[in-house]
């Protein structure tokens, strides 16, 4: 893929340079941009999306209201129509009955007030993938996936905040959405969602197909279809807390400790020859004590221990991915095919930091080449006439015969 020059003007920001709006945008405050994408539509239909809703390797929610409370079921859902499970929509529950969560029909497209949420649509569809890569002049390390809401007339999940960036891009029919920078982010209790207890709208936008709206972190937001078939791309970029950058960091650093010690490269069990006898049998051993503060403090948290907890982690791939490798590989290591190109799977996760390189969950052993960060950055490797060294051609060769990477050969 071409990426996106940083200074130019672009539609899709409104007029701004990707350089622009991560200056007076991002993390800082809501853009409304009309015709982003003019005179385009979603590539995935209604039927599609309900199609994708009923698979088992698919995480999907639908959220409607019935006698004024919120409801919530999760997937994989059944498909309307003649299907023998039952429709949330039906109106069958007693007033103050629990709802049950088991799986149920998807209601019809003409019933209102209700949404359906499709995760991770970029994992199954190479044209949302496409669309999720125009964002890519910010780090694909923020990146988190493209959702797709589908909504009858009234649908909406109620006025809440998100903890992360989104860009809402209406895909298509048309959505009202009220937006409020308010202070106040408390929550209605006892519900299945997350709904704010005291949404005060300081604005509201009719957003038509090709329209988008960013949102940072912590805006609260309220959208409603206006029409039945509604659908919203929802491209969201995840915020781990710095809790859980910590703890990352931790786990790691404690699974080299055990490492070496299994290694034999650090002494094994405690010891404690010439323990006085005791009186105070109950009170921790200071030895032991200041045993696991050395041990601590031998600790190095250096950027490479750094770099390996986070890249580990964000290279991992979204739950139920699973790469299926093709049955004629070509040979990059005898048979370095010149003018072809290595594409990354939409799925794969390519990251590096300098010399090291992550990839779906895994540490590179052998340090990023010009030609792996060329790939991480563009997500394609053109085979030219100067072949990449042997270690490379394998680590490629074993990337393509395991489904990460895809080659395109020339006609």
């Amino acid at each position: 893929m071409t990426l996106p020059s940083l200074d130019q003007p672009t539609p899709l920001l409104g007029g701004l340079s990707p350089d622009q709006f991560m200056r007076r945008h991002w993390q800082r405050k809501p853009l409304l941009i009309r015709q982003a994408l003019a005179d385009w539509r979603s590539p995935v239909t209604p039927a599609a999306l309900r199609r994708l809703a009923c698979n088992d390797d698919v995480e999907s929610r639908l959220v409607w209201r019935e006698q004024g409370e919120w409801r919530m079921a999760s997937g994989p859902f059944l498909p309307p129509g003649r299907s023998p499970g039952k429709s949330p929509l039906g109106g069958r529950q007693a007033e103050g009955e629990a709802w049950d969560p088991s799986p149920c029909r998807l209601p019809r497209a003409n019933q209102p007030d209700w949404t359906l949420l499709v995760q991770g649509v970029d994992l199954f569809d190479e044209r949302i993938a496409a669309l999720r890569d125009r964002f890519r002049f910010i780090p694909d390390a923020r990146l988190d996936d493209a959702m797709i809401s589908l909504a009858s007339q009234g649908g909406g999940v109620g006025p809440h905040f998100d903890s992360y960036d989104v860009f809402l891009l209406q895909a298509r029919g048309r959505r009202r959405w009220q937006v409020s920078q308010q202070r106040d982010l408390s929550l209605q209790p006892d519900l299945p969602l997350k709904v704010l207890a005291n949404f005060t709208p300081e604005a509201e936008y009719v957003l038509e197909p090709g329209d988008m709206l960013y949102l940072p972190p912590h805006v609260a937001h309220d959208g409603v279809a206006e029409t039945d078939d509604c659908m919203t791309i929802s491209i969201g970029f995840r915020s781990p807390s710095q809790a859980e950058l910590a703890r990352l960091v931790l786990d790691l650093a404690a699974e080299r400790l055990l490492d070496d010690e299994m290694a034999g490269k650090r002494a094994g069990r405690y010891r404690d020859p010439g323990q006085p006898a005791t009186l105070t049998p109950a009170a921790l051993p200071e030895r032991l004590c200041q045993a696991a503060r050395d041990e601590v403090a031998r600790l190095r948290f250096d950027d490479a221990l750094v770099a390996d907890a986070l890249g580990r982690w964000l290279s991992e791939p979204k739950a139920g991915v699973v790469f299926d490798g093709p049955e004629d590989a070509i040979d990059l290591i005898d048979a370095w095919p010149v003018g072809a190109t290595l594409v990354l799977d939409s799925r794969t996760r390519l990251l590096y930091r300098g010399k090291r390189g992550y990839i779906n969950g895994e540490i590179l052993e052998s340090a990023m080449t010009t030609d792996l960060c060329r790939l991480a950055d563009e997500r394609r490797l053109v085979c030219s006439r100067r072949p990449p060294s042997a270690g490379v051609r394998e680590l490629l060769q074993d990337w393509l015969e395991g489904g990460w990477l895809h080659d395109q050969r020339p006609l």
